[in-house]
């Protein structure tokens, strides 16, 4: 099988009908399969899944597990050459599947690759190739895990050395709503870090991916419409505690290892014999 295509779902039920209409259709040249995770929702989503998307296979959870276990229920069980992590605020192009894995089967050194993200307006997202938000930049200058980044490619959008919206480019960190994944990859670095309750795991795995030897890239050539729905409201006791929390388990993973990861690494680094078609 080609493709395996995980959805993790919290209440968002009019958003997951739209996420899986329009990956089915994006996938429908692809051998694939769907994986719908739900978080013990309590609006209409786990009905609205088995009637209007039975092909989907459902994982139905009783209490909310938090996205990373919840991703990593669907991944022990994929079968996909690849594997993308999708939110359910997401409008997929039609073409979009296609090109991405195309581009992850002729470069070889990709270990994961996140596509253009543009906002219901046509607006683009600057997130899409930077995969942070302006806590998690300040955050990781002032405890120096900054340095575990390329500096060319770290700080912000309005950086001389910032790329281009259009160009495709190597990044440090892959953007949460669209993650593709080698699943060949994902067997050296492991899965999603389940003490990542529901922020910072794609850091996490990003930073993981690029210790193995592989890289992180922003593909432009198609795009996505991501909502930026949250399940949880901005500056509530919730958001607070497991947005800032996940800093502090980043920190206490990898602060004191960061020189010994950097020198190391865990796995021989492959040198693609291209270039990245721009």
């Amino acid at each position: 099988m080609k493709l395996s295509v995980i959805i993790v779902n919290y209440n968002v039920c009019v958003l997951l009908r739209q996420a899986l209409t329009t990956i089915s259709k994006a996938c429908s040249q692809i051998d694939h399969e769907i994986f719908v995770v739900d978080n013990a929702s309590t609006d209409n989503s786990v009905k609205m899944v088995k009637s209007d998307f039975p092909e989907a296979n459902l994982i139905e959870n009783h209490k909310n597990v938090g996205f990373s276990k919840a991703n990593n229920q669907a991944l022990k069980l994929a079968k996909g050459e690849f594997v993308l992590l999708l939110h359910p605020d997401t409008i997929t192009k039609s073409e979009t599947l296609e090109k991405a894995v195309e581009f992850m089967q002729s470069h070889r050194i990709a270990g994961g690759l996140s596509v253009r993200m543009i906002n219901p307006m046509g607006q683009f997202l600057p997130e899409s190739k930077r995969g942070l938000n302006f806590p998690w930049i300040a955050f990781l200058k002032m405890t120096g895990l900054s340095k575990m980044f390329s500096k060319s490619r770290f700080y912000d959008r309005n950086a001389t050395h910032e790329t281009d919206e259009f160009e495709t480019t190597e990044i440090d960190v892959l953007s949460a709503p669209f993650m593709l994944l080698r699943k060949s990859v994902l067997e050296r670095t492991g899965l999603l870090d389940e003490r990542f309750f529901m922020y910072g795991e794609n850091i996490d795995l990003s930073y993981r991916i690029r210790i193995a030897g592989f890289k992180n890239y922003y593909f432009p050539k198609t795009y996505i419409i991501h909502f930026k729905k949250q399940s949880i409201h901005t500056f509530s006791w919730k958001y607070i505690k497991h947005f800032y929390g996940a800093m502090f388990i980043f920190a206490g993973k990898y602060l004191f290892r960061m020189p010994r990861l950097q020198l190391k690494g865990m796995g021989p680094i492959f040198q693609p014999s291209y270039e990245v078609e721009r």
